[in-house]
């Protein structure tokens, strides 16, 4: 499988936070869910993609490149939109297009112009004069605009409102299906689970798991179960028990290993399986596990 990202044993220490020796590949033409919470290393994982700083350790390429010999070329196959917009404030949207237009060897003034009408956005508009939801829309725009190969994109969705949400996470669809490679990182979970192909989960500056979504979710699930109708050494590798005059309950991240055990009590209706969300996943790692 071609990878467009490689991570191999990448370390980068502060002083109060280590990422600690990553390996980290990120398949062509997928979307990959960068889910953590805060601080756990997400943010300055991705800037180090970027070369906005530099690892101390380990080995980053992207494209099969390396950033000492062909930064240049790594950085016109790449757009990248940043949880914080930064622009020539007094300036209006087309002359910020033609500004970041002299960076990019492919730069295409129509998807740029297109773009903007997609989005609603007026190039004659001062960039201080959009909303938030707006100003995220021409990063976009910008990073879209010189055909990447790999668009990365760090909390894009934080303070949005839903219905400018769900706009650009059905853009970043379309995009994957153009066989570009996306990188999105967000606390928000539901974003993830409704564009991401892969999801990895990064705690405290190390990497937890990296799996396929559907695998990820056909395999957790909160199982609910009367006493004594479960074998304890099935119960005992659930996460997060809790028990209550009605019974117990408690998710388990091999629920295709064990259905089988499961069917009679199923059956019966004295077990019920209910699907969990990333954030249930994620809470199961930040508790220990």
């Amino acid at each position: 499988m071609d990878h467009v990202v490689e991570l191999r044993e990448v370390r980068k220490e502060y002083k109060e936070f280590v990422l600690d020796g990553i390996s980290w590949q990120i398949p062509k033409g997928c979307i990959m869910g960068l889910i953590g919470p805060n601080g756990a290393g997400k943010t300055t994982t991705i800037k180090i993609i970027m070369n906005l700083i530099r690892a101390d350790g380990g080995k980053v390429s992207l494209f099969g490149l390396d950033y000492r010999r062909n930064e240049k070329e790594i950085k016109n196959r790449i757009g990248y939109v940043g949880e914080e917009q930064y622009f020539y404030e007094d300036r209006t949207v087309a002359w910020t297009g033609r500004f970041v237009s002299r960076f990019y060897r492919n730069w295409d003034t129509n998807t740029f112009s297109r773009l903007l009408n997609e989005f609603q956005i007026s190039g004659t508009k001062k960039v201080k004069e959009l909303s938030k939801g707006m100003r995220v829309k021409l990063s976009i725009a910008l990073a879209l605009s010189h055909n990447p190969e790999l668009i990365i994109l760090d909390e894009p969705t934080a303070g949005l409102d839903p219905v400018v949400r769900r706009e650009l996470l059905d853009l970043l669809r379309k995009i994957s299906s153009k066989n570009k490679s996306v990188i999105i990182s967000s606390h928000i979970t539901d974003d993830i689970a409704r564009t991401a192909d892969y999801i990895t989960y990064l705690l405290e500056g190390r990497i937890s798991l990296i799996e396929q979504k559907d695998e990820l979710l056909s395999n957790w699930k909160k199982i609910h179960f009367r006493t004594g109708t479960l074998d304890n050494g099935i119960s005992s590798s659930f996460f997060n028990i809790e028990t209550s005059m009605f019974g117990s309950s408690g998710i388990t991240n091999s629920y295709l290993s064990i259905k089988d055990d499961l069917a009679e009590g199923i059956r019966k209706e004295d077990i019920k399986v209910e699907n969990v969300g990333l954030d249930d996943i994620l809470i199961c790692f930040v508790k220990g596990r």
